[in-house]
């Protein structure tokens, strides 16, 4: 997904989340920033060894409240 939206809005920065490419499922079109699927995130750190309890506090405490400026990402959960 990410690699389409960067070919196809080329002329657009978005701001990425480090080792989340996979999570992305699409952008804002009003403010330009990328979305996140919270439970893709959650799903690429149990891949990675951690419990979902330990996932979820490190996402809560290192990725949504940290504000990098106006093309912060979006993080949403997503219903499946």
């Amino acid at each position: 997904m990410l690699k389409n939206l960067i070919e196809q809005f080329e002329e657009t920065e978005f701001l990425k989340a480090d080792g989340f490419d996979e999570a992305v499922i699409g952008f804002d079109v009003k403010s330009d920033r990328l979305i996140y699927s919270i439970s893709k995130m959650i799903e690429i750190l149990m891949q990675d060894g951690m419990d979902r309890i330990d996932a979820i506090e490190y996402l809560e405490f290192n990725t949504f409240g940290a504000y990098v400026g106006e093309k912060t990402p979006i993080y949403m959960w997503d219903l499946k």
